[in-house]
């Protein structure tokens, strides 16, 4: 008898070391500043340790109602749904870029469509067992003078908003960005891009020019980014989902150490 009660405590012991040690996933949804080879979300995955299961759903052109609209969304709850295999499943959604004004079949209302499509992001993969975590929007790398030109700052701010009334984990990436890339300036700041600037390159591009709907073009811009770029901003939100979400520093490579 006291044989098979301490065969039995082993085993209780066992299943619960294997639950502390039960891996995450990751689940990764936005635009093209998120996107494989033009954003920083490839980079973020690769921060990971080995047992974490990261994927990348991020698109170019993409908006917060687009995203949904294409069905993108389903394939979201569809792995939510079949998450029993992990201990927990953090959903990043990240829009704004494609939801500004200027963009036919994306563009979003600021006070009204967008703030709801983000809370309601958070409520579903709620609903579904996930952990919602909200990113406001990448900064733009544009100056005028001696200043950064932040026009994605109303979108962040909607935001904010939208996370505090579902009471879903925030990352404020557009604050922490927009500071890191006023401190480099204009041209420091232009080494984060997919190529490196053009010689002679002159004023920026209209900010509200169309994106297509699709991969980012393989051209100098100050909203995309290259491999410089996606690490330092991978490195970004890493410290940010750590310092919000501590639980998960042990599932990065490197501890989630600042």
């Amino acid at each position: 008898m006291l044989l098979q009660r301490i065969a039995l405590a082993a085993l209780v012991l066992a299943g619960h070391a294997g639950a502390a040690e039960a891996p995450i996933r990751v689940i990764l949804v936005g635009d093209s500043t998120m996107a494989t080879k033009s954003g920083y979300g490839d980079a973020l995955c690769a921060r990971f340790a080995q047992d974490v299961t990261c994927v990348n759903l991020a698109r170019g052109g993409r908006s917060s109602g687009s995203f949904r609209a294409e069905g993108r969304w389903d394939e979201v709850e569809r792995m939510l749904k079949d998450g029993a295999g992990f201990k927990a499943t953090y959903v990043l959604v990240q829009f704004g870029h494609n939801d500004q004004p200027g963009k036919p079949g994306r563009s979003t209302d600021l006070v009204t469509q967008f703030p709801a499509n983000m809370a309601r992001y958070a409520r579903e993969t709620r609903a579904l067992g996930g952990v919602p975590v909200l990113v406001t929007p990448l900064t733009r790398r544009t100056f005028k003078g001696a200043y950064l030109a932040d026009d994605l700052a109303p979108w962040a701010a909607a935001m904010r908003r939208a996370a505090a009334q579902e009471h879903a984990t925030l990352l404020d990436l557009n604050r922490d960005s927009a500071a890191a890339v006023q401190a480099m300036g204009q041209d420091e700041a232009d080494t984060l891009a997919v190529v490196p600037r053009p010689p002679g390159y002159g004023l920026p591009a209209d900010p509200s020019k169309v994106e297509p709907a699709g991969a980012a073009k393989s051209a100098f811009d100050r909203t995309h980014l290259g491999t410089k770029g996606a690490d330092f901003f991978a490195r970004m939100v890493e410290r940010e989902l750590v310092a919000a979400r501590p639980e998960t520093a042990a599932y990065f490579k490197d501890g989630g150490k600042p």
